[in-house]
């Protein structure tokens, strides 16, 4: 009886993790698809893939930048100023996710800032961003960018 009572640990342990080991999975992947839109933003079709991955009152707050409120005044001022202009890196080594129960994640890392003309990258922030799961369809819902710095 102990064995089985060990097993069945042994297996609720093993699948809790691999839980955790997919949302990770899934938040990276969703970080990538999300930021290549971005990266290509100057695509209108692009820039719309970019938009669905925001709610509709999406808080977005930027050391710099400042702090919109909803998704278009958000997009609109990606398309003005960051479209064609820069792309975006994950420092990979740097992402961390977090469940939230019943909502969805949190992610977090550091990302770079490339020009794209001069193909600098010289801007380093560290980025946070809440993502809501409703019917497999995640979007963010508070996203964060500040300790803008050099690189």
């Amino acid at each position: 009886m102990n064995k089985l009572i060990m097993f069945v640990i042994a297996l609720l342990s093993t699948s809790l993790f691999a839980n955790e080991v997919s949302l990770e999975t899934r938040m990276k992947a969703l970080d990538n698809t999300l930021f290549e839109s971005f990266n290509n933003c100057n695509i209108p079709e692009e820039l719309e893939k970019y938009a669905d991955y925001f709610s509709s009152d999406v808080e977005f707050y930027h050391d710099n930048g400042g702090v919109t409120f909803d998704r278009d005044s958000m997009i609109l001022n990606t398309k003005n100023n960051a479209c064609g202009n820069y792309t975006r890196q994950l420092v990979a080594e740097s992402f961390k996710t977090y469940p939230i129960k019943a909502f969805g994640a949190i992610t977090e890392g550091v990302h770079i800032f490339c020009q794209n003309k001069t193909k600098e990258c010289g801007g380093r922030a560290d980025f946070v961003m809440v993502w809501r799961n409703v019917n497999n369809k995640w979007q963010v819902t508070r996203a964060l960018s500040y300790g803008h710095r050099e690189n």
